[in-house]
């Protein structure tokens, strides 16, 4: 599993609940924190050195735990590597159109994500009829990565992101960076009447179904252990804050 920072830790949770035996090799591109304001030829490159890296760990599976890189990437490194299964991120347009009451969604992500092809398929396909505004998420990966997922500036930033669709009518929000999945409780306490897309537990849900579809769900012992690109003691202290439990952590 691989990210940019802890964002995809979000999934990873996710899929140690429902697979405890599993072990999860989690590779924290720190070093190319963020990638989405990155273009994206710059992130499919660090998504196939980081799938070689995975790789060479013996991974069976590889969830690329990241709505940009999956936008960017996912669909030629399952070409490149037809023997590895790849589970990736996808906009939570189709759920989020179906449970909307007034057919007005927000989608609030990165750059990266917000300007793929990947979310214009997905509007075209599921969003016919829905109004779906797309909101760039200018420092709430950051914030996150430094840990601050709640409190007066995190509240503010939020207010001025979403409060002028919310009064617009928009009823349900799709969290299109893994990082945003941590900014979910704070994001419900300030527009209560709004529901939220958060797809970390779909996709670990279909990581742990391809684990089953291919036989090779592990018998056990589960674990977490991080590969990280650049400085490992401060990631790991925010694995910590988080509260995920883990195990061995080297630096790539």
């Amino acid at each position: 599993m691989f990210d940019s920072g802890v964002g995809g830790l979000a999934v990873a949770r996710a899929l140690q609940r429902l697979a405890p035996a599993e072990r999860i090799v989690y590779f924290a591109d720190t070093a190319w924190f963020p990638y989405g304001p990155r273009p994206p030829a710059e992130v499919r490159k660090r998504a196939f050195a980081i799938t070689r890296r995975l790789l060479e760990s013996e991974a069976k599976l590889i969830v690329v735990a990241c709505n940009t890189a999956s936008a960017a990437a996912l669909a030629d490194l399952r070409e490149a590597f037809p023997q590895v299964p790849f589970v990736g991120m996808v906009p939570g347009v189709k759920p989020a159109a179906r449970q909307s009451n007034n057919r007005h969604v927000v989608v609030l992500a990165t750059e990266g994500t917000l300007d793929s092809r990947l979310l214009e398929r997905v509007v075209e396909e599921f969003g016919r009829g829905t109004r779906v505004a797309r909101i760039v998420g200018h420092g709430l990966a950051e914030a996150v990565e430094r840990g601050e997922c709640d409190g007066p500036r995190i509240r503010a930033r939020l207010r001025g992101l979403l409060e002028s669709q919310v009064a617009a009518g928009a009823d349900t929000v799709v969290l299109g960076c893994t990082h945003y999945a941590f900014l979910a409780p704070a994001i419900a306490a300030e527009f209560p009447g709004v529901a939220i897309v958060d797809t970390s537990e779909a996709v670990a849900r279909r990581a742990f179904d391809v684990l089953i579809e291919r036989d090779s769900v592990s018998p056990g012992p589960g674990g977490l252990s991080f590969i990280v690109s650049q400085d490992l003691a401060a990631f790991l202290r925010r694995v910590e804050a988080l509260g995920l439990r883990r195990e061995g952590a080297v630096p790539a």
